[in-house]
């Protein structure tokens, strides 16, 4: 349905306590012949099995537990004339770190 004054499309909008179609232009259609109903689909449940790591892993010493082995990925988080900031997270203690260079 168009609005007859400016020809925008009309939406459903709350007047008074009424579901009724209007405009942004102010204009409100109060006819009977039209029904708005809302329908919303079935959300499924999504159940999480195992949490897997896809991350490369490198070489890098953690400074909680002195492991060897961390996840890898870096972001730029600054302008993008100076570096990425590279994060790091360790495969054991699963604590995380940045490094700026």
């Amino acid at each position: 349905m168009f609005c007859p004054k400016c020809k925008s499309l009309l939406r459903p909008k709350i007047d008074r306590g009424k579901k009724v179609m209007g405009c942004s232009c102010g204009y409100s259609s109060e006819t009977a012949s039209s029904t708005i109903t809302e329908k919303g689909a079935k959300q499924k449940e999504i159940q999480v099995v195992e949490e897997v790591e896809t991350k490369p892993i490198v070489d890098a010493a953690c400074k909680k537990c002195g492991h060897n082995k961390a996840y890898f990925w870096s972001i730029q988080t600054r302008a993008s004339d100076e570096p990425e900031t590279r994060f790091f997270k360790c495969t054991k203690c699963k604590v995380t770190w940045r490094e700026y260079k």
